[in-house]
C-alpha cells in the first residue's frame, strides 16, 4: 500500500473517474431513484478521501463494501427506504425490445430474487450484477473467500429452487381469445 502522502488528488481523481459510474450502478440496484444512487456516490468517494491510505488495490471491492455499509447504515436511519426494494430501471427489459415471452423468465428471476433472504440476494447481486469474483466478493462482504463461496453455493441453490417452484402465470390472452 502506497504512503498516504503518494495517493492525492491525481489519484484520487483517477479512482473517482475509474469507478464512480459502478458505485452508481449498484446504487441504481438497491435504492429507490437515480438521485439516492448519485448520492450515495458521493459517500463512497468522501469515505475514500478520508481513509485514502486504507484502499487496497484494486479497490472496486473495497468500494462496493463501503456502499454497502452506507446504504445499510441509511436504511437503519429510515432513508433508504424498505429492505427489499422494488426493480429499478437499471434492471428491468424495455418493453418494446422483447416480446412477452423473452420478458417472461427475467420476471421469474426477479420474483425468486426478491423471495431469497437480503444476505442471499447480496452474494448473487456482487457476483452476477457487480461482476465480481468470489474473492472480491468476499472483500466487499468482509468475509473470508471460504465463507462467500459457501455463501454463493447456497444462494445459487436456493434461487434454483425458488425458479422451479414459481406461481402459474396468468395467460396473456385477452379472455376472448380463449374461445
Amino acid at each position: 500500500m502506497e504512503p498516504v502522502g503518494e495517493r492525492g488528488e491525481a489519484w484520487f481523481t483517477g479512482l473517482y473517474a475509474a469507478h464512480y459510474p459502478d458505485i452508481v450502478r449498484y446504487g441504481l440496484r438497491r435504492l429507490p431513484d437515480a438521485d439516492a444512487a448519485a448520492e450515495l456516490a458521493q459517500d463512497v468517494f468522501v469515505v475514500v478521501w478520508r481513509r485514502r491510505g486504507e484502499v487496497p488495490e484494486p479497490a472496486l471491492p473495497w468500494l462496493y463494501a463501503v456502499a454497502r455499509h452506507t446504504v445499510a447504515n441509511r436504511w437503519r436511519q429510515g432513508r433508504g427506504g424498505p429492505a427489499l426494494l422494488p426493480l429499478s430501471e437499471a434492471d428491468q427489459v424495455p418493453a418494446g425490445l422483447v416480446g412477452p415471452d423473452a420478458v417472461a423468465p427475467v420476471l421469474d428471476l426477479h420474483r425468486a430474487l426478491r423471495g431469497l433472504p437480503e444476505a442471499d440476494q447480496e452474494i448473487l447481486r456482487l457476483v452476477g450484477w457487480e461482476d465480481l469474483s468470489v474473492a472480491d466478493a468476499a472483500t466487499a462482504l468482509g468475509c473470508t473467500r471460504s465463507a462467500a463461496a459457501v455463501r454463493l453455493f447456497r444462494a445459487r441453490r436456493r434461487l434454483r429452487s425458488a425458479l422451479a417452484t414459481r406461481p402459474p402465470r396468468p395467460d396473456p390472452r385477452p379472455a376472448s381469445a380463449h374461445v
